[in-house]
């Protein structure tokens, strides 16, 4: 909880009173482990989530059998959210990457304050338009980017979300996340540990140098973070 007697999920933080008290009733806390599913894709998405910490992976799957990840989620997000807006079923599979701390609220009761709310429901709009440039800025990416700036670009990100400086990641995750096979992940994280940038060992990858890691990355990651900051923080 912040010193606002909220949780930490940033737009949890953005509601106005009103909107907060609607909510508020329904609101359940959990912790999530790694690897707890949240959704699949094209099932019915029975409950919303509001992560206050950690880090929720969403991917899609492609006819070939490849998985990749079109986003990562985090304390600036709402997962499931868009289907409050929808048809209620999830658009990508979603699963906890980082271990987290959510605030867990039944689709129905979030779709009636959306519905009675019309600020709330724009905050919500505006969420989806920052959740599809991400996976916009993510396909560009993947497609456009060397593996290197890619790797670099996804580690940063979820260091913004785990708020840490070692990230519990193998590389054969990490492979999915970037959409490219594991030896070519194996190449970059060995000449990234050589620069001294990361620091890297069964399971786990620790950053040690933020700026040059920065500086190896391509322009999407500050592409989706000043996204993010442009529609969350504007007034509804």
């Amino acid at each position: 909880m912040t010193e606002s007697g909220r949780p930490s999920n940033q737009l949890l933080q953005a509601l106005d009173a009103d909107e907060f008290a609607l909510l508020q009733p329904h609101l359940s806390t959990a912790a999530l482990a790694r690897a707890t599913i949240l959704g699949e894709q094209g099932t019915a998405q029975k409950h919303v989530y509001f992560p206050h910490d950690g880090a929720v992976s969403l991917t899609v799957n492609l006819a070939e059998g490849q998985t990749i990840a079109v986003a990562l989620l985090g304390r600036d997000s709402v997962i499931g959210g868009g289907a409050t807006l929808a048809d209620g079923r999830a658009t990508t599979d979603t699963a906890v990457l980082f271990p987290c701390t959510v605030s867990v609220i039944e689709l129905a009761a979030l779709r009636d304050v959306a519905d009675r709310r019309a600020r709330f429901r724009r905050l919500i709009v505006r969420h989806e338009q920052a959740l599809l440039a991400h996976a916009q800025q993510s396909l560009l990416c993947n497609t456009l980017h060397p593996v290197e700036a890619r790797l670099s670009r996804w580690l940063l990100r979820a260091r913004d979300l785990y708020d840490r400086e070692t990230l519990p990641l193998t590389q054969e995750l990490l492979a999915q996340m970037i959409g490219v096979r594991r030896n070519a992940v194996s190449i970059v994280a060995h000449t990234l540990q050589q620069s001294g940038i990361i620091r890297y060992s069964r399971g786990q990858i620790e950053i040690v140098d933020t700026e040059a890691l920065a500086a190896t990355s391509c322009g999407c990651h500050d592409a989706v973070k000043t996204q993010y900051e442009r529609l969350l923080k504007a007034e509804p």
